[in-house]
């Protein structure tokens, strides 16, 4: 096919690097593993322009729902006024999913890699991981071990989905916790050392939403436009009271002195 033609450098450089980390020592398996903090270590700055998008879209959240809100009754205008809030406040709400996008050549790599991996690797190689999934080229379903590395993928999808979803509704976030679980039956024929690959990208996802939540400084929530309230009542003077008179000094009885029968006045 014209798509696995074009990704052979990649699948040669996959298979190279796989084999450079198995000639120091790490198990094949261990090898996919250590190959998939490399992927994601060069994927670094598309992270931090998705952490950066997120946080940008949760700043700006409350002013995207009142857009969505004033015109729920007309799509086009809508997604018009979106696109120009997005260009003005310089938002692109295609970053958040650059990582998974730019992972997407590597999964087909490595599948292409896994899918005739015996004929890359010496006879009676060790194809085991943690001595419990017995070949990692095999399909997850052909052995009991590949189910429960499909239960560790789906709680690690469920995981980093949970970090990877923080700007969305509920509706949606629900929706892509969901969607993972749907595909576990198609994932199941995939190799398991594919599986592997997965899970371990899952688990950086979750260790980087974690750190980011630890060191990034929180979106201050937007000061949303308070109604304007009525200024408070001032109390009312209370009317100035009517100057009273003042009463008039009385004065003290006059004392009358009295004439004694017989005798002289005093």
């Amino acid at each position: 096919m014209i798509l696995f033609s074009i990704l052979s450098p990649l699948e040669n450089a996959v298979l190279w690097l796989l084999k450079e980390f198995h000639k120091i020592g790490l198990p094949w398996a261990w090898a996919i593993v250590a190959t998939t903090v490399v992927v994601r270590i060069i994927l670094v700055p598309l992270t931090v322009r998705q952490i950066h998008s997120m946080q940008s879209m949760q700043k700006h959240a409350p002013e995207m729902k009142e857009i969505q809100r004033k015109y729920k009754g007309d799509r086009q205008k809508m997604n018009e006024e979106l696109m120009k809030f997005y260009r003005e406040n310089n938002i692109n709400p295609a970053a958040s999913c650059l990582p998974l996008v730019a992972q997407f050549p590597v999964f087909i790599a490595l599948y292409l890699v896994l899918r005739h991996f015996t004929k890359h690797v010496p006879a009676g190689a060790d194809l085991s991981w943690l001595h419990v999934v017995p070949d990692i080229s095999a399909r997850a379903d052909s052995h009991w071990s590949g189910y429960l590395l499909l239960v560790i993928y789906a709680g690690s999808q469920i995981l980093s989905t949970y970090f990877m979803s923080a700007t969305m509704d509920k509706a949606q976030r629900a929706i892509m916790m969901v969607v993972p679980l749907i595909f576990i039956t198609v994932i199941a024929r995939f190799p398991a050392g594919l599986v592997l690959y997965w899970v371990t990208t899952n688990l950086w996802t979750v260790g980087q939403g974690l750190i980011t939540r630890r060191l990034m400084p929180k979106t201050p929530a937007p000061a949303w436009p308070r109604r304007a309230q009525a200024p408070a009542k001032k109390p009312e003077p209370e009317p100035a009271k009517a100057p009273q008179p003042a009463k008039a000094a009385v004065a003290p009885p006059r004392r009358v002195k009295r004439r004694k029968k017989g005798g002289s006045r005093r």
